[in-house]
C-alpha cells in the first residue's frame, strides 16, 4: 500500500506534478518506511490541466527522458474522453510513441471500458482506476457516486484481468476534500477496501490537497490497514 505526497517540479513544458509513493507497513507508521517507490505521474496528472496542449513529441520526450533516469514507473497518459481532458487526446500516439525502457512501467489511467479497449489497442500492459474518499469530489471528477465508481471499475478490473494486466487503484481525498473538508478514515477504508477486493494489486492513497498532518494520516492508515494488506 502506498501513501502519495504531491509536490510540483517545472519540467519545461508546464508545472508538472511529481507524486511519491512510500510503501507503508503496520510496523512503519510514525516511523521510516523500509524503501520508497517513486512512482512519476508529471506526464498525465502534471499536465492534464494546461490550458495550452502540449505537442505530442514533446510528451514522448518527457517521458522518454524520465524513464531514462532510474525511475520505475512513469505514468504515460490517461484514456478518458477527449471532450473532459481535451490534453489527452493524444493518448495513443503518446503510448505507442514512448520507448519501452526494459523494467520500467508505463500505466494508464483508465476510466471505462470504452478507455480501457482503446488502452488495449494501443498496447497498454498496466492501467490504473481512480475513486475517491468524497462522493462530492466523485461526482465532480467523474460525474457518479462512490457506489457507481466501483461498480464500473468491476467490469474494467475483470476485463484486465482476462488479458493479464496489471491494474492500481487510486483513492483519492484520503484526508481532506476540497468541497467536504476533512474525510472519514471509516470512507477511505472501504474504498480501498473494495477496489483491493475487485482486483487492484496496489492501492494509492492520496492526499489529493495537501492537508495531511501525521495526526490525520496515522488513523486513515490505521483505518485502511485493516481492509488491505501492507502489501498491496
Amino acid at each position: 500500500m502506498f501513501v502519495s505526497c504531491g509536490g510540483f517540479l517545472n519540467l519545461g513544458v508546464g508545472l508538472a506534478r511529481r507524486m511519491c509513493w512510500t510503501y507503508v507497513t503496520a510496523k512503519n507508521i510514525g516511523s521510516f518506511p523500509d524503501y520508497v517507490k517513486v512512482v512519476e505521474v508529471g506526464a498525465r496528472d502534471g499536465l492534464q490541466n494546461e490550458k495550452e496542449i502540449v505537442p505530442t513529441n514533446t510528451k514522448i520526450d518527457l517521458i522518454n527522458r524520465l524513464a531514462s533516469s532510474g525511475l520505475p514507473v512513469v505514468e504515460a497518459t490517461s484514456f478518458v474522453s477527449p471532450k473532459w481532458v481535451p490534453q489527452m487526446a493524444d493518448h495513443t500516439k503518446v503510448l505507442k510513441g514512448i520507448e519501452k525502457h526494459k523494467g520500467v512501467s508505463f500505466p494508464v489511467l483508465v476510466p471505462n471500458m470504452k478507455g480501457f479497449e482503446e488502452a488495449l489497442a494501443a498496447g497498454a500492459k498496466e492501467i490504473a482506476v481512480f475513486g475517491a474518499a468524497s462522493e462530492t469530489f466523485t461526482q465532480k471528477n467523474i460525474n457518479c457516486s462512490i457506489e457507481e465508481s466501483i461498480k464500473k471499475f468491476y467490469d474494467v478490473i475483470e476485463a484486465a484481468k482476462a488479458k493479464d494486466i496489471k491494474v492500481r487503484g487510486y483513492v483519492s481525498c484520503v484526508v481532506g476534500c476540497p468541497y467536504e473538508g476533512a474525510v472519514s478514515p471509516d470512507v477511505v477504508a472501504k474504498v480501498a477496501g473494495m477496489l483491493y477486493r475487485a482486483g487492484c494489486y496496489e492501492i494509492s492513497l492520496g492526499d489529493t490537497i495537501g492537508v495531511g498532518t501525521p495526526g490525520t494520516m496515522r488513523p486513515m492508515l490505521q483505518a485502511v490497514l485493516k481492509e488491505v494488506p501492507a502489501t498491496a
